[in-house]
């Protein structure tokens, strides 16, 4: 099972929670590949600032004592909620050319749903018309899909509120998140 080798940190308390037996400096995370988040535990005198993207891999990490659990939404501290959104946009804007080639790529579902629908916004016909311009040219970037495709004014924006509600487990598919934590599922 691949993990994530970095992550943002979307909150830090530095005496941990006061509900801990243990008050030890805690942060909570967000992984950059799966969207996964995590609460960890901050090596002594570290001090970690909101947004800053850390290593969280098993070797190497320089901040990271160990980490904890992986945490739900309901798990956030409401600055870490706060955080959400601009951390799922920087990660997308990083990551630019693998929503591109989702994009490009991705294909149906069933015989009647296709992924792109799955995406807030976009319907049936969004999705021909996405189908259609990526047969004549794959798309090559965000502001390339505005362009070629009419009425979708900000892909980036709808990738962001798609990336939330798979965190929210608010839908059926996972498209870019791991899916919700089973008995099975470590981090």
């Amino acid at each position: 099972m691949k993990m994530e080798e970095y992550a943002y940190v979307l909150d830090f308390l530095s005496q941990g929670r006061v509900t801990d037996r243990y008050r030890e400096p805690i942060a909570h995370v967000m992984g950059t590949t799966y969207f996964t988040l995590l609460e960890i535990t901050v090596k002594k005198d570290t001090s970690l600032s909101i947004g800053q993207k850390i290593f969280v891999g098993k070797d190497g990490r320089n901040e990271v004592e160990r980490i904890k659990r992986r945490i739900e939404y309901e798990d956030l501290t409401a600055t870490g909620k706060s955080q959400l959104e601009s951390v799922i946009k920087e990660i997308i804007i990083e990551k630019e050319q693998e929503f591109i080639n989702f994009f490009n790529k991705c294909g149906a579902i069933s015989i009647r749903q296709h992924q792109l629908e799955l995406l807030p916004g976009i319907g049936k016909k969004h999705t021909e018309e996405i189908k259609k311009e990526r047969e004549k040219k794959l798309f090559e970037s965000f502001k390339d899909i505005q362009e070629r495709v009419s009425l979708i004014p900000d892909p980036i924006h709808i990738l962001v509120i798609r990336i939330l509600d798979e965190i929210k487990h608010t839908t059926k598919y996972y498209l870019f998140s791991k899916p919700p934590i089973t008995k099975e599922s470590r981090f």
